[in-house]
């Protein structure tokens, strides 16, 4: 059964979906890019995913804008990464930032709270940030891609969530990467001189904030992330629930 997208004139989800999975990036993005407009944001991390898809839409003066959570407890690098990035693509990136800065959240809850209650301190830092920011949008662009973890195997290329039970609100989450393989991805980073976050060349697999996040071997992508702790994802594309 067709799901339609009524806030935008009975938009076939399904259907759409379907036909999606054997489109190109670039048909993808043009496509969002029409039927949705400044709706579609990108939301990116400056893993190496969300740079090649932000890299894609400029050369199709595809407008789309472009957002990334600040914590407060990112890495240097990832700081200067970000200034590095608007040079080169010619872009603002908006920051969304928590409600309470690191050091009143350590009054709140105490010190080091990633230590002690790591979701808790991701869904207060990242999640909720998040959510207020997809409460204004229609889509929601993401870098996953099916060969980072066995959590995000099932990713579709477009997915669509209820955000809103009350208000009766959908929202769609487009990751026109997923068949993507990370040889290719940083082939083309490679190729198209894509300023990039130098940690990925000291051993770091997946960046994210500094106390979470160490250097790791190993053939998982998100190895390396929250040691110690039976966790591989942050809750970012967890807390939607099941693909509808």
């Amino acid at each position: 059964m067709a799901f339609l997208l009524e806030e935008h004139a009975g938009l076939d989800v399904r259907a759409e979906a379907a036909r999606l999975e054997g489109a190109s990036l670039e048909e993808t993005l043009q496509w969002t890019w029409e039927t949705f407009g400044k709706q579609a944001q990108i939301g990116t991390s400056y893993q190496g995913s969300g740079l090649v898809i932000i890299h894609h839409a400029r050369k199709l003066g595809l407008d789309f804008p472009v957002f990334t959570l600040d914590t407060g407890l990112l890495f240097p690098e990832t700081y200067a990464l970000k200034a590095r990035l608007e040079a080169f693509f010619g872009i603002g990136i908006q920051s969304l930032e928590p409600s309470q800065t690191v050091a009143e959240q350590a009054e709140t809850y105490g010190g080091d709270l990633w230590a002690s209650h790591p979701d808790t301190c991701c869904s207060l830092r990242k999640v909720l940030p998040l959510q207020q920011q997809l409460s204004r949008i229609d889509v929601w662009i993401t870098g996953l891609r099916r060969t980072q973890g066995d959590s995000r195997a099932q990713t579709g290329i477009l997915e669509l969530y209820e955000f809103d039970k009350l208000r009766g609100r959908h929202i769609l989450k487009l990751n026109p990467m997923a068949n993507w393989s990370r040889e290719a991805v940083w082939e083309y980073i490679k190729a198209e001189g894509i300023p990039y976050n130098p940690l990925h060349d000291r051993g770091y697999r997946s960046i994210g904030c500094w106390p979470c996040t160490k250097m790791a071997s190993g053939e998982s992508e998100r190895a390396g992330r929250w040691e110690g702790f039976e966790k591989t994802e942050c809750g970012i594309h967890t807390f939607l629930g099941s693909n509808i």
